[in-house]
């Protein structure tokens, strides 16, 4: 499986610009995936040096990464075409919603 996962608000407490406390149930969860043999992708908007930010925070908290906003390398490869959207099994972000959930809420609301 690969999962990409958002940083801020899901990594740790969305404080952006600056690094909110550590969410040590993300972090361990994304540990326990990589230590099982699926691939972790980094997917922020963060850039420039709030990303080397970032990723320095990853590394004291003991995460690695497949890619950083990028498609892992069998993707590209699979695909001819590095895509700008991340292709992953689960994305695991502060801000997201479920297709199904979606669904659910237009049937119920007609």
């Amino acid at each position: 499986m690969v999962y990409a996962v958002d940083f801020d608000g899901t990594l740790c407490v969305d404080k952006y610009p600056e690094i909110g406390p550590p969410r040590y149930d993300i972090i361990n969860f994304i540990k326990r995936r990589r230590a099982d043999g699926d691939k972790v992708i980094l997917w922020t908007c963060r850039s420039g040096p709030f990303l080397e930010a970032a990723l320095a925070w990853c590394v004291r908290h003991g995460l690695e990464f497949d890619a950083v906003n990028d498609n892992l390398a069998d993707n590209v490869a699979c695909h001819n075409n590095n895509s700008r959207k991340v292709c992953a099994d689960y994305y695991i972000d502060d801000r997201s919603v479920h297709a199904d959930d979606v669904a659910r809420i237009l049937r119920q609301t007609g």
